[in-house]
């Protein structure tokens, strides 16, 4: 009896040890190789996993950056500086990393809506309804879709529920421009710059009797720019953020007043 339990005991041992080497062997036969970069990348992104690169989080980034399937300017987030240090650790370009920021192109109407709208409250869904239940088709829907993919924390909604951007803390991801259904929200280059906060290219005339606040397509911005980067085309004042000086004249003479500085809307309404 003793003997048969020592055997059994022995026969244990000789099978834990024989399939501990085979655990082994397997491991290093199909070990997958990973490159340290890759880990060091990572922790040079922000870490958001927001998707705005493309990639389905920031490892992957990471990875498609050491494997040079795309340049550290495709993480908006990351900045400039984040681009030029990770191009530096990898020894490649960092290509063209301007910082964005998010601009609202709508200031809201307060005009009584078209329609009532009942259904899922999001921006997409009220769209597909009637083109939204607000007298613009054009202008913010103001039902907070964009203030919802916002990873940042950058948008909260005024009272007319246009969404308002904190410029210090828009990271430029485009992740409120992606799901706005209007493409009232726009990505531009950070600068010391004016925008256009209207996106209708409506006919003047509708647009003066359906919105107070819009771009009329006077082209009095247009004959004030000294440096050619106002123009209106379709009815709507288009401003080059790169001939752009941020001067103020076209501002200034806006009869509406829809050109307004880059920055925060809240910060702009409340110093007006």
């Amino acid at each position: 009896m003793t003997g048969s339990i020592i055997a059994a005991a022995v026969s244990m041992g000789v099978l834990g040890v024989l399939f501990a080497y085979g655990l082994y062997w397997a491991s290093k036969k199909f070990a997958i190789e990973t490159d340290e970069r890759v880990e060091a990348v990572m922790r040079m992104l922000p870490g958001a996993n927001c998707g705005a690169c493309g990639y389905a989080g920031c490892a992957a980034m990471a990875e498609a950056l050491v494997q040079g399937k795309v340049l550290p300017n495709a993480c908006g987030p990351n900045g400039p500086a984040g681009a030029a240090k990770i191009a530096e650790y990898l020894n490649i370009g960092s290509g063209d990393a301007r910082q964005m920021v998010a601009q609202v192109a709508c200031r809201g109407n307060e005009l009584d809506p078209r329609v009532d709208y009942i259904g899922i409250n999001d921006c997409r869904a009220a769209h597909l309804v009637v083109a939204g239940p607000k007298a613009c088709v054009y202008g913010c829907i103001g039902l907070g879709t964009c203030v919802e993919a916002c990873r940042f924390d950058a948008l909260t909604q005024d009272e007319l529920g246009v969404p308002i951007v904190d410029a210090e803390k828009c990271t430029g991801c485009g992740a409120c421009a992606d799901v706005c259904p209007r493409g009232v929200i726009k990505m531009v280059p950070v600068g010391d710059t004016f925008f256009v906060r209207c996106n209708s290219t409506i006919d003047v005339r509708t647009k003066r009797t359906l919105c107070k606040t819009g771009c009329i397509g006077c082209r009095i911005c247009e004959r004030t720019c000294e440096y050619d980067a106002v123009h209106v085309t379709d009815g709507l004042a288009r401003i080059d953020p790169d001939k752009c000086t941020g001067c103020g004249e076209c501002a200034a003479k806006c009869p509406t007043k829809c050109i307004e500085p880059q920055g925060s809307v809240y910060e702009v309404r409340s110093a007006g």
